[in-house]
């Protein structure tokens, strides 16, 4: 685990002794936290699987077509990326454990996360699930230093949650962001604010927002390797290469990001798709994995304590051309079968299909907090039996996991199911 401070600024022996005001200005200069948890979703699956720790374990399905979710640093050594095809990163670690995601536990996990950044301060901007970043200057006075609200941060995540988080702390976002990616996984860095241009010089020009594996291609060709060559550059040089993305790279390499930590809703959406291992006109499959990408998609939306009051069906062809529709029910809904009926409407009402389907997926839109939605009673009394079904689901799958009980539909003889 590492635990560092780049920079004299900690803890300096010889300095002029400063008022509680000005020691308090200082530390508000490197207040910027940005907290990134370890290989979220095999840590959070590690938790129940002791038995897996320190081996290399992927969470995605197993399916050809499919990509890895998560991956974790056993496997990340093997070369196993996230966003990587199943079937290559087998390849790369056939001994790898592959285990079937969980995304209404990830999701559940996710609110408790944001619930620790939130009572530590107001300012927690989402990044995704795992990740945010946190302006603590207000909470200074009551939580101490930066750094020790960081060492707080970790400890409460390690003890309430069973995981583990990297932290970097830094002036301004961009900074703490790098500094974390740079003490994973579980440690924490911090960039003084008065440290921050000689920090950002000693590393290399990919380190830079925006500066892929391309553009670093088209800089070294001008013998421009590190972000102190990107600052010794001139800004119409850079300009001239790279366009306007020239002036932000420039502003970047010499520590300018004036972005606050803007508190933001993290869901805007919550959905799921499926990639068909074959493409399809089986008109029975596509309804059956409408139903199960609702059941996903309702899950998560009930564990994130969100109701959804638009549906939105994708279709992707064989060529490759997507397709969009989406409908505005009257209530706001988080169960499975109103999001499924909805999402069958707007795949009939796209008529006859011209080639085979690739992938199919279903999005919850305009989300809303449930608490803070007056549902409107439906006179169809079974739309809450469906809601107190799917609640007795949600139960049981965290109990047992998401294969124990499935909807009858999604059972087919001879065929296992990879669960809701």
């Amino acid at each position: 685990m590492s635990q560092e401070a780049f920079g004299g600024a900690q803890g300096a022996g010889h300095e002029p002794a400063r008022s509680a005001g000005e020691t308090l200005r200082e530390l508000r200069r490197t207040s910027i936290l940005h907290v990134d948890m370890d290989a979220f979703f095999v840590s959070v699956e590690l938790r129940s699987r002791r038995d897996l720790v320190g081996k290399p374990v992927i969470v995605g399905f197993p399916a050809e077509r499919s990509v890895v979710l998560s991956a974790s640093y056993e496997a990340r050594a093997m070369g196993v990326k996230s966003a990587m095809p199943m079937a290559i990163a087998m390849r790369m670690c056939p001994s790898a454990v592959v285990i079937n995601p969980r995304h209404a536990l990830y999701y559940e996990v996710s609110s408790q996360l944001m619930e620790i950044f939130g009572s530590i301060t107001d300012l927690v901007e989402p990044l995704s699930v795992d990740e945010a970043f946190l302006d603590v200057g207000g909470a200074i006075r009551r939580l101490g230093s930066p750094l020790d609200i960081g060492h707080l941060i970790r400890q409460r995540v390690q003890s309430e949650l069973g995981i583990t988080a990297s932290v970097g702390i830094a002036g301004t976002k961009f900074v703490a962001k790098i500094a974390s990616t740079r003490c994973k996984p579980d440690g924490i860095l911090q960039i003084d604010a008065a440290d921050t241009i000689a920090y950002l010089h000693s590393l290399p020009v990919n380190a830079l927002w925006g500066v892929g594996g391309k553009t670093a291609d088209v800089l070294a060709r001008l013998g421009i390797r590190t972000v102190a060559d990107v600052a010794a550059t001139p800004l119409a040089s850079l300009k001239k290469v790279l366009g306007a993305s020239g002036e932000h790279v420039h502003r970047l390499s010499m520590g300018v990001d004036p972005r606050p930590v803007t508190p933001t809703r993290l869901e805007k959406s919550i959905g799921a798709e499926e990639t068909f291992s074959t493409d399809t006109a089986d008109q029975a499959l596509l309804h059956r994995e409408l139903l199960r990408l609702s059941h996903r998609t309702a899950a998560r939306l009930r564990a994130s304590g969100m109701l959804a009051r638009t549906v939105a069906l994708k279709l992707r062809y064989a060529d490759f051309s997507t397709v969009t529709r989406s409908r505005t029910v009257q209530t706001p809904v988080d169960s499975a079968q109103l999001i499924y009926q909805v999402a069958v409407q707007l795949m009939e009402s796209l008529g006859p299909r011209s080639m085979n389907v690739r992938l199919v997926g279903v999005r919850a839109e305009q989300l809303e907090p449930a608490g803070q939605t007056s549902m409107q009673l439906s006179l169809d009394r079974r739309d809450d039996n469906w809601r107190a079904a799917e609640q007795a689901l949600d139960r049981v799958s965290e109990r047992f996991g998401s294969k124990t009980l499935l909807p009858a539909r999604l059972l087919e003889p001879g065929k296992p199911s990879e669960g809701p």
